[in-house]
């Protein structure tokens, strides 16, 4: 009888589908926001200078620019990385519970995964991407 039981209790179990992706992201940018901040006036003046070379400003322009651009760049690569900090938070529990599902959630701030960075080396396991550049299109 408990044969039988054993059966249809262990017999019946479906394919394990468990998808980590969700809580993955949750943490490479919850430890990775940190990283962001304490690089965002590198991440400026790296997109402070790509601009000057890249666009075709008049003079007075490449003269006023740089100083107000990097200022205001900092300003918002540093809080795009409390951004991401605020996201893996807000994924965590969602990829807590849909670990056992094959459920899938879009990422809340796809800028991570869509712009360049500093670092980006991706494994089967972490993410690696630091140094976002979150103020180019």
């Amino acid at each position: 009888m408990l044969a039988l039981a054993a059966t249809f209790v262990f017999g019946a179990a479906g394919k394990a589908s468990a998808d980590p992706y969700i809580l993955k992201r949750s943490i490479e940018n919850l430890s990775q926001w940190p990283l962001d901040l304490v690089l965002s006036p590198v991440v400026a003046g790296r997109t402070v200078y790509n601009n000057m070379n890249n666009i075709g400003d008049s003079p007075g322009v490449r003269i006023a620019y740089p100083v107000p651009g990097y200022v205001w760049n900092t300003f918002v690569q540093g809080a795009a990385s409390v951004l991401r900090g605020v996201t893996g938070v807000i994924e965590l529990v969602p990829g807590i519970v849909l670990f056992f599902t094959d459920a899938e959630l879009d990422p809340i701030f796809d800028v991570v995964e869509d712009q360049d960075a500093l670092v980006d080396y991706e494994t089967d396991f972490f993410w690696l991407k630091f140094g976002v550049t979150y103020t180019t299109g």
